[in-house]
This record gives C-alpha cells, structure tokens and sequence, in this order.
C-alpha cells in the first residue's frame, strides 16, 4: 500500500531517522551512507534513489512510499513496523491543539497611531505605535532585544500567549521573524492613553 509523504507522521519518521543515524540528508554521499546505515540497523535494503524521492532531493519525487519503505525506516528508529510507529508519535505526542479566550487586541480594531505597551519576562517593555496595515514601530524599549526604530507587522496580541513579530527589522540587519513571550507569552497588554 502507498502512503502520501506529505503526512505529519512521515516527516516524523524521517526526522527520528536522521536523529538515529546522527546526520541529515542533504547530498548525495549522505543518501550512500545512509543506505548503509540502514543495511546496518535492519539488515534490509533500501535505494539510495528510493530515500531521495522520500526526502525530496530527486527532481524524480513521487508523493507516495510504500509501506514496506516506512517499515523498514520504523525499525531503524526502534518500532516493529509503520503502524507501531504511528502508535508511538500518537502516544507520546498528546494533543498538540486547544481553544482558548483572553484579553486580545487585534491590529484591525486599531487606528492609526495609537500606542500599546507590551511586556514578557522577565521584566521586557516595549511602547509601540500603530502604523496601519497591520504595521508597528517601536517607541521606547526596556530590557529587550527590540529597539526603538524596529518595525515589524502582528495580526493579534494576546496576553498570556506569545507574539510572533514577522517583518521584523532591526537596525539594517535583514528582515527577519521574532517571537517574544515564548515560555510565559505577554505579561502586559495595554492601549496607552
């Protein structure tokens, strides 16, 4: 039976596969020494061009593997088989979901130039000032990575959760993602006056 690559748990599989083996898959003398691993682990053989369709490295790609592929590639991280695996991540990984309510502020209830204080730990504090289009500059900043002059875009602030900046621009360091808040999430959420 064919399986579709694109499914969470098989790019599970294959990053628990590169963790065993102790090297990514990136070139061509990586897929060779991963055969061999392979052969090693298992005692079963897998082709190096089978491996490159799995891992999109060949032009040749197909959206499926067989069974018997995942199979051998799940004994080489400890399961019996594909389905045990499959057991295994559903088991260990518990849910990754959850609804949740709070006090929120979204960039499209704002109008332009109005300034919000955000904070996160351990004692982080920024002022920021709307700019429209779902754009911020930042105001005044204490303890914090973020300077005044950085810009970014945010959707949703939401305290107790954390912030995902996109388009952040720091000084003339190349665009880039931040997120603050990541272990406790925003500790303050206010609309200056």
């Amino acid at each position: 039976m064919d399986i579709k690559t694109n499914l969470p748990e098989v790019t599970a599989l294959k990053i628990a596969v590169e963790k065993a083996a102790g090297f990514k898959l990136k070139s061509t003398k990586d897929f060779i020494s991963m055969v061999d691993f392979i052969e090693m682990e298992t005692r079963q053989h897998l082709s190096e061009t089978t491996l490159q369709r799995l891992w999109g490295y060949s032009t040749r790609g197909k959206d499926v593997v067989s069974e018997h592929t995942l199979d051998v590639l799940s004994r080489v991280v400890g399961s019996e088989n594909w389905e045990d695996f499959r057991k295994k991540i559903k088991a260990s990984c518990g849910v990754e979901s959850t609804m949740f309510s709070g006090e929120t502020i979204n960039s499209r209830d704002l109008a332009v130039g109005a300034r919000l204080r955000i904070g996160w730990m351990p004692d982080r504090i920024c002022e920021i000032r709307y700019l429209g289009d779902n754009q911020f500059i930042a105001e005044k900043c204490v303890n914090s990575k973020m300077q005044e002059g950085d810009r970014f875009s945010a959707l949703q602030f939401q305290l107790g959760r954390e912030l995902y900046l996109d388009h952040f621009q720091h000084g003339t360091d190349p665009e880039l993602r931040y997120t603050v808040g990541e272990d406790h999430g925003l500790t303050t959420l206010e609309i200056c006056d």
